[in-house]
């Protein structure tokens, strides 16, 4: 994913890496990613994973009905940029503006020509 062919763009505090791949299982696959030289303890750094996880969670399904749309797959990594915390009011609202965003870019890709 991180060696190239994915796309990116941040939105602070979140980088936002994401690939389309054809052997996923599932429609989306994420990874959510907090450095230890941002926060040495892992206790702050389980509780921004959760966070992102949870913004991800509630916010996933305008994404996953344009991804049934177009018949893609992804795997999107969130990368956690900020060195202090923030509430999880801020982290939802910038996962949604990551969603929107992916959409957009998922919905203006062309889509391949299926064999009929």
């Amino acid at each position: 994913m991180f060696a190239g062919g994915s796309r990116s763009f941040s939105i602070f505090p979140l980088r936002v890496v994401w690939l389309p791949v054809e052997e996923l299982g599932a429609q989306v696959s994420i990874l959510a990613s907090v450095s230890k030289r941002r926060f040495k303890r892992a206790v702050k750094r389980n509780r921004v994973k959760r966070q992102i996880r949870e913004a991800y969670r509630l916010n996933k399904q305008a994404l996953l009905d344009v991804l049934e749309i177009h018949k893609c797959r992804l795997a999107i990594a969130f990368i956690y940029l900020s060195d202090e915390l923030v509430e999880s009011s801020v982290i939802e609202e910038k996962m949604k503006l990551a969603l929107t965003r992916i959409a957009e870019k998922v919905s203006a890709q062309p889509t391949e020509p299926t064999e009929s």
